[in-house]
């Protein structure tokens, strides 16, 4: 019989013993067995990636608390199939620090542990703080606990991962939001370390002025929680009947250049 405590795996890419996950792993105690699996140290901007070509090691800090040496998709995979001992009810990636909007959802190792769990068909969602410099987690971990009670009653559809930015400070409401298009510009910081050889920061400059109203950057802009539902399925389906009459120029292309074929 399935525990009436509700069972929560949490996780980030800013590591185990970042404030972020601590504040989330305190807000929901009350309310659930939390298990917390991240990795050992800050995975930022990792995106996706698993490790293949090295093996991944954990250690166990505590009971339902571990780190693990790797990605943040690699913690996931760890807690799904050897760490967690009962299928989570409930994913929740963060709190990250720093807001994930825009183009940086293809970048962020957050978003891609809630999609690890999405891809193993349990609801998830990722949340992070927006903000550059005041991270401050109260009123996410808040929200955090809201949402989650919420998705406990009413669980998302197959295949679905909210991506909620809370803004520091927060003034006004939730909003439901669209991704972002590209609205900023990545930039190469050059400078010379002690042995006179070149380096480079990768630093990110933001167009304020380009964002449209209904997006994640706009909601955060305003001072209210953005909420942004993402798909794991990335097929453009409007584009699969477009084109289409494409196949039918590319098969006679395949013929006519006599490609060759496997037996």
């Amino acid at each position: 019989m399935k525990s009436s405590v509700p069972n929560i795996l949490i996780t980030n890419d800013d590591g185990i013993h970042a404030d972020g996950l601590l504040a989330l792993e305190e807000a929901l105690q009350e309310m659930a067995a939390v298990w917390v699996v991240a990795p050992l140290g800050e995975m930022s901007a990792s995106s996706h990636s698993i490790s293949l070509q090295r093996p991944v090691r954990y250690e166990e800090l505590s009971e339902r608390k571990f780190a693990v040496e790797g990605t943040p998709a690699d913690a996931v995979i760890m807690a799904l199939n050897k760490l967690v001992k009962v299928e989570p009810d409930l994913v929740i990636a963060g709190i990250n620090r720093g807001g994930n909007m825009g183009e940086n959802v293809f970048y962020s190792g957050t978003v891609a542990a809630g999609f690890e769990a999405v891809l193993n068909h349990i609801p998830a969602f990722a949340i992070s703080v927006a903000s550059r410099s005041d991270f401050r987690f109260d009123v996410a971990a808040a929200f955090a606990v809201k949402l989650t009670e919420k998705l406990l009653r009413e669980p998302l559809p197959a295949g679905l991962l909210l991506n909620v930015n809370v803004p520091v400070p927060w003034r006004n409401g939730v909003r439901l939001t669209r991704q972002s298009q590209k609205i900023s510009k990545n930039l190469l910081v050059e400078n010379i370390d002690p042995r006179g050889r070149k380096y480079f920061w990768m630093h990110e400059q933001v167009d304020l002025s380009q964002m449209a109203p209904d997006t994640d950057y706009a909601a955060i802009r305003d001072g209210s929680i953005s909420i942004t539902p993402l798909h794991a399925d990335r097929t453009e389906h409007q584009a699969v009947q477009k084109l289409a009459d494409w196949v039918q120029t590319l098969n006679h292309f395949a013929v006519a250049a006599d490609l060759p074929r496997r037996r």
